[in-house]
């Protein structure tokens, strides 16, 4: 295949501009992998010239954005968290990470905003330059290293801790200006490219523990009557250190915060996007209209632990996107199975929004979520100067509720990782080829 040459389409959707367009085709350049020309055919027929791809046929579009995901994370249906992070050794985590990213790739994946390294460290900025280097194949990564926290407001706790079992640190703790100031540099200078900050936790999970709560359990349970609610870990004046540090060094920073008040003092402060907001309420939902704030809800995980909560979640999804507030698609991948991130586009149609707002979701909105122009590329829409990152399903998301469980190609910086349902593996750095496929189980 030649370095310059042409995808033809005869159904294109363009989340930008929320249209569906007929016979376009796209000249990609794979040398620096992104979209050189973009023509609109005047009928479906067109010149295949030899190194052309033909998605004729297929539904086109730009390569979709988790914009919460955690590579080291498998799901918690197969092991808790915590022990996930007590018991799997680095290289293990490392291994799963490495086929977490082809299978997010395979699966029309062509970026991950990846919100937290999960007690390894800063791994997962090295996963995302492997990944640029050509040495495995995964989507383009925008990672936060550790996560910042204040003194014991995140780390998993247990009843142990006095001379017992230890576990790796999962955040930068840090309290007060010039300290959280510090923490910041910190992320920075370790290779983060989006600063992510803690509003509130569960900072008070060691009083009256439920009869439920084991420390060698996932601490993520959902009862009527749960004594130990989140509570904020930040002042407003800490927070906004946090948010001005990160702008100095052009870094977007982002809040998981799941109360009223939580949101409310993230947005106050400059976030661009609250991660989860379940609890925002009105004034949350308010406060992130205000604020020019994205949301990025997280349905996939609320799901998958059964919050009881959910529809009302869902409507609040539907009521923030009805007052115009942004929503970013990201399920919080790996708490459940990569692979599985296109639930978060069937959740937030189920929620009420559009298939096409839902794409825009998934696409453009990732974009913007990962820091807009400062990612330093363009992606998730079709214009010249974009990346290249192109997928095609098999039937159309309008009548197929399944269609983006269908992938049928996956191109990415103008090289492809999957034809006609069949994936490539790597024989040569950056030389992608046909080869075996490394079949995942769903649980």
């Amino acid at each position: 295949m030649s370095e310059i040459y042409d995808v033809h389409t005869s159904l294109l959707f363009d989340p930008k501009r929320l249209e569906w367009l007929d016979n376009v085709s796209i000249t990609v350049n794979k040398q620096n992998g992104l979209i050189t020309k973009i023509v609109k055919r005047e009928s479906e027929k067109a010149e295949i010239a030899e190194g052309d791809l033909d998605l004729r046929g297929k539904v086109v579009l730009p390569g979709l954005v988790d914009a919460h995901t955690h590579i080291f994370l498998h799901a918690y249906s197969e092991n808790p968290s915590v022990n996930q992070k007590r018991d799997e050794s680095f290289v293990e985590r490392i291994i799963r990470a490495t086929n977490h990213c082809r299978i997010a790739l395979l699966a029309g994946y062509t970026t991950y905003r990846d919100l937290g390294s999960e007690s390894m460290q800063e791994a997962d900025a090295n996963v995302r330059d492997a990944i640029n280097r050509g040495l495995m194949p995964g989507p383009r990564l925008f990672v936060a290293t550790r996560v910042i926290a204040s003194t014991l407001a995140y780390e998993p706790r247990t009843e142990n801790h006095i001379g017992g079992t230890c576990l790796p640190a999962g955040c930068d703790a840090a309290d007060g200006v010039d300290e959280l100031r510090k923490a910041v540099r910190r992320r920075i200078g370790h290779g983060a490219d989006i600063i992510k900050v803690y509003a509130d936790y569960r900072r008070r999970i060691m009083r009256f523990p439920p009869k439920q709560q084991h420390p060698y359990k996932s601490e993520i349970k959902i009862l009527p009557d749960d004594p130990n609610p989140d509570h904020n870990v930040f002042s407003d004046e800490e927070l906004k250190a946090i948010v001005d540090e990160a702008k100095m060094a052009k870094a977007p920073c982002v809040a998981h915060a799941h109360t009223e008040d939580g949101v409310v003092a993230a947005c106050k402060a400059g976030v661009l996007s609250i991660e989860h907001g379940s609890k925002a309420g009105k004034r949350g939902l308010q406060a992130m209209k205000d604020n020019d704030v994205i949301l990025c809800p997280t349905l996939s995980v609320l799901e998958s632990v059964h919050w009881p909560t959910l529809p009302t979640i869902l409507d609040n999804v539907k009521k923030a996107f009805d007052m115009g507030i942004r929503i970013a698609a990201g399920g919080d991948t790996g708490t459940f199975p990569h692979g599985e991130g296109a639930r978060e586009i069937e959740l937030l149609i189920k929620a009420g929004l559009t298939v096409e707002e839902a794409i825009k979701s998934a696409t453009y909105r990732g974009w913007e979520s990962c820091g807009g122009d400062l990612c330093g590329r363009r992606f998730g829409w079709f214009e010249e100067g974009c990346s290249a990152d192109i997928i095609a399903l098999d039937t159309d998301p309008r009548t197929d509720e399944d269609a983006f469980r269908k992938v049928n190609f996956v191109m990415k910086d103008a090289v492809v990782w999957k034809q006609e349902n069949q994936p490539v593996g790597i024989v040569e750095i950056g030389k992608p080829v046909r080869g075996e496929y490394l079949k995942r189980t769903v649980i």
